[in-house]
């Protein structure tokens, strides 16, 4: 039986992993990582510091592509409908990955038992596949309790973490991040921000059907702002949604 774990670079995908060895033991033990190219420099740290604590054996998928090169295929930019990115970069490689390998294959994914309904949403997205999330199961741990282990192994929590970021993924910087979490990171990470600022303008100048992701409701009518329009609309010090965090829904959405 092959055991092959979701390893995001995130906290969840970690323990999930360590609760996969702890069962089934290290043989057969597969941590996947599907790189996106635009990661958080430490992550490459902490990924295989993770894998080494675990066991079995990290793989690194990337084909060499990044969220703004799909954008300029598709002629479209990711959203918070759609995250191609994301099905290109992050499932499709992972799941491919997986269909080579010989022998029964079960999947576990880094979810918690406050999203178990995101176990049912990948399980009816991939009903040929075997998959579990070891972190809905008890014993159920919070988010302190979490980082309280990774302390307890010695490992240095993710910088993005430390930032106040509820994810470890692409930098911190998903399309499908709302106001709050992109207003994060023009304030911790301005250059990072204004990496992705002119990617986005060079993407909408190229192709005109990109649309930008960002949304706001103005007099109630909602508007779709691009990163720049945000900068400048933050920088003014006008009221931005501080509780609009959203987030990637990789393997889920």
């Amino acid at each position: 039986m092959n055991h092959v774990v979701s390893f995001s670079g995130g906290l969840g995908s970690w323990v999930a992993a360590k609760r996969v060895a702890e069962k089934y033991g290290t043989e057969n033990l597969y941590l996947v990582f599907a790189d996106v190219l635009m990661e958080d420099e430490d992550l490459y740290r902490f990924l295989p510091e993770a894998a080494a604590d675990v066991g079995g054996e990290l793989v690194i998928l990337s084909d060499g592509r990044d969220p703004y090169d799909v954008f300029h295929e598709k002629r479209y930019m990711g959203n918070t409908r759609t995250a191609h990115c994301s099905e290109e970069l992050k499932s499709n490689p992972f799941y491919a990955w997986v269909d080579a390998l010989k022998g029964d294959t079960t999947i576990y994914l880094g979810i918690d038992w406050t999203e178990s309904h995101r176990l049912e949403s990948a399980r009816k997205r991939r009903p040929d596949y075997k998959i579990e999330a070891p972190m809905c199961d008890a014993p159920y741990l919070s988010g302190t309790d979490v980082k309280a282990l990774l302390k307890k192994a010695g490992i240095e929590l993710p910088s993005l973490y430390k930032l106040g970021f509820a994810h470890n993924n692409c930098g911190g910087c998903c399309v499908k991040a709302g106001q709050g979490q992109w207003a994060r990171v023009l304030e911790v990470m301005p250059e990072r921000y204004a990496l992705h600022e002119s990617k986005q303008e060079k993407l909408m100048a190229a192709i005109p059907t990109a649309r930008p992701f960002l949304r706001m409701t103005f007099e109630g009518e909602l508007k779709y702002l691009s990163l720049k329009e945000f900068r400048n609309h933050h920088e003014s010090n006008k009221q931005i949604d501080m509780f609009d965090v959203g987030g990637c829904g990789c393997f889920f959405d």
